[in-house]
């Protein structure tokens, strides 16, 4: 870890919901990536520390926060989120990446690129 970093040594995600959901991701300044999970998601605790290790690796330029299916609906109705975990990446308030199940650090990585190289 670099030394810039000690007033905050660790980025992590934040916790997300249907009632701040436009503010937190839609209107974020920065790309948002999305984590839709539920607590009794196996495949969501496996890939819970990817993200966070992305947090790290990306911090000042992404923005990770989750959101928990089972008490927010809302939200992931109109994203038709079926299968968790699923990665939404927005940017500029429009979804510009998905990831669907659990992926290695370097898979995600290569979507998280990709969705920060668009317009």
């Amino acid at each position: 870890m670099s030394q810039q970093r000690k007033d905050h040594p660790l980025a992590h995600p934040t916790d997300t919901s249907d009632a701040t959901f436009e503010a937190d991701v839609l209107n974020s300044d920065t790309p948002v990536l999305v984590d839709f999970w539920a607590p009794w998601c196996g495949p969501c605790r496996m890939v819970a520390p990817v993200v966070e290790e992305l947090s790290n690796d990306y911090d000042g330029r992404v923005k990770f926060v989750k959101l928990n299916t089972d008490e927010n609906p809302t939200v992931s109705g109109k994203y038709g989120i079926r299968s968790i975990p699923t990665l939404l990446i927005f940017k500029g308030g429009q979804q510009v990446g998905q990831v669907v199940g659990f992926r290695p650090k370097s898979d995600l990585a290569k979507h998280l690129e990709s969705a920060l190289a668009t317009a």
